[in-house]
């Protein structure tokens, strides 16, 4: 094909993109007039705002970034994605430095904004609210999780591995902050290499000392970093709480009957934070807590999919032990990055105990783009949670494997995440009666992640055309070799997953 031919071939797919697009909006402002006018005329949404918003908001347009949950006049498509938020997440703010340390050198003159700032939330809330997919979406207010809530991921007992290396064989007894490890560890003449990590099981704890305890305290004294880019700051607790709350509410909706569809849109982030361990950015797995309360539900079987850039290394230690939640995590092949997040990530690591087999992990090449991922999502995914047959799903969301986005190293693109929620959808439809929990975790580019997230929502939505256009794609990918590497994965676990045997 000619330059020539290749251009006018983009001009024709960009036209019709903004045809599409063009009927939707048309489409989207007949529905929607009525709320448009109450809204216009004054309407409550402003009662959810924090007073920071309310002052940037008078300065820029009347209308509220954030939506009334309580706006009952607005009749969305059936069946309507339920999005669950509350902007009192946005209050929690790491500092900004050298892009997520925290630090001033000196000597520069504009430092980066903290990766995990509030302003890519804003974008996602804003995309929903204001872009083509909003007449879809039904909007919920948060709320904030009690401590009892917290206990049910973040005390872990004598069923959930306790993180402290692969070879230490140490008794645990205490709380102690070392280099991140909210633990004590009881030396013995028998002490391993750290370089050679080792779950410790049966952790004995003084009630005292517990993380959840370690999280008030760190509120209590205004502040704290955790770990490497993992901040807390004097609002940031409430914020967790909300986060972990409107989680739990999302997965209540669904619990209840009263939806099929449910989208946590949090932060801070929750799928690095252990049961007794903060990391990456995390405080409180949001989505850990979500499965639990569905398995205390009645729910016998639930599986997590995790399409964040980063292994979900909490949700797989919570869970590491059990049978009864599959987790299955598709990131880029990081490995471990400290004594935080001691987890490799890798093949092998695939549960114990009554777990073995139920943690299965996709470390994607970097590079890793569109076909690569649905390769993997079709040739491994797709046939495990087939096998596994569970009555809900949970998807962890994260835009950082965009081919933008400055935390990740993989290239998908809108087009990429759209046929992901679709997979997600058909999965869904033929085994959870329809039933998704989508949890929001990274995507640190500041439009792009919104971008990438509306199109997660088509897919999952099962729309039948892209409402928006790609912006700034297309990037290419070495798809043969992440296909040979997914196609190893696969080998592995028909030799060492026992369900998988048949894979």
């Amino acid at each position: 094909m000619t330059d020539i031919q290749s251009r006018l071939c983009m001009h024709e797919k960009t036209v019709s993109f903004m045809r599409t697009r063009h009927q939707h909006q048309i489409r989207r402002r007949v529905q929607n007039i009525n709320w448009e006018e109450r809204r216009l005329n004054g309407s409550q949404t402003r009662h959810l705002l924090c007073p920071q918003l309310r002052q940037s908001m008078a300065s820029q347009n009347p209308q509220s970034l954030i939506p009334d949950p309580s706006d009952s006049t607005r009749s969305p498509p059936s069946p309507p994605l339920h999005v669950f938020w509350h902007d009192g997440m946005l209050a929690h703010a790491p500092p900004a430095g050298v892009f997520d340390t925290g630090s001033d050198p000196g000597f520069l003159e504009v430092l980066d904004k903290h990766p995990e700032n509030s302003d890519r939330v804003r974008n996602m809330v804003s995309i929903l609210r204001k872009g083509p997919i909003a007449p879809y979406i039904s909007w919920h207010a948060g709320r904030s999780a009690s401590v009892s809530e917290l206990l049910s991921f973040h005390a872990p007992d004598d069923e959930t591995p306790c993180l402290v290396g692969r070879e230490i064989r140490n008794k645990v007894w205490g709380c102690l902050e070392h280099n991140c490890l909210i633990l004590k560890v009881a030396h013995t003449p028998t002490v391993q290499n750290l370089s050679n990590v080792k779950r410790v099981q049966q952790a004995e704890r003084q009630p005292n000392f517990y993380y959840i305890e370690e999280l008030v305290q760190a509120n209590k004294t205004g502040g704290k970093e955790f770990c490497s880019g993992t901040f807390m700051n004097p609002f940031s607790w409430d914020a967790c709480l909300l986060a972990a709350g409107t989680t739990l509410s999302s997965m209540k909706h669904l619990l209840d009957g009263h939806g099929k569809l449910a989208y946590a849109l949090v932060r801070p982030p929750g799928h690095h934070a252990q049961p007794s361990q903060a990391d990456g950015y995390c405080f409180l797995n949001n989505a850990g807590l979500a499965v639990k309360l569905a398995l205390d539900s009645g729910y016998e079987k639930v599986a997590v999919i995790d399409i964040d850039v980063h292994y979900g290394n909490g949700t797989a230690e919570g869970f590491y032990r059990s049978s009864e939640v599959l987790t299955i995590s598709l990131h880029m092949n990081h490995g471990s990055w400290g004594p935080s997040h001691p987890q490799s990530g890798t093949i092998d690591e695939i549960g114990e105990g009554n777990g073995y087999g139920y943690n299965l992990n996709i470390p994607l090449p970097n590079g890793t783009g569109d076909e690569g991922y649905v390769y993997a999502m079709n040739e491994l995914v797709v046939p495990a949670v087939r096998k596994f047959e569970p009555m809900l799903l949970v998807l962890v969301v994260g835009q950082d494997s965009s081919a933008f986005d400055p935390n990740g190293r993989q290239c998908l693109t809108m087009a990429g995440y759209r046929e992901i929620g679709q997979i997600i959808h058909a999965l869904a439809d033929s085994h959870t009666n329809g039933r998704i929990l989508v949890v929001q975790e990274g995507g640190y580019h500041l439009t792009y992640s919104a971008y990438c997230l509306h199109a997660t929502l088509e897919g999952i939505l099962n729309l039948p055309d892209p409402l928006l256009s790609d912006p700034i794609a297309y990037y290419p990918e070495d798809k043969a070799y992440s296909m040979k590497v997914i196609d190893v994965v696969k080998q592995y676990w028909r030799e060492n997953v026992p369900f998988l045997k048949e894979f």
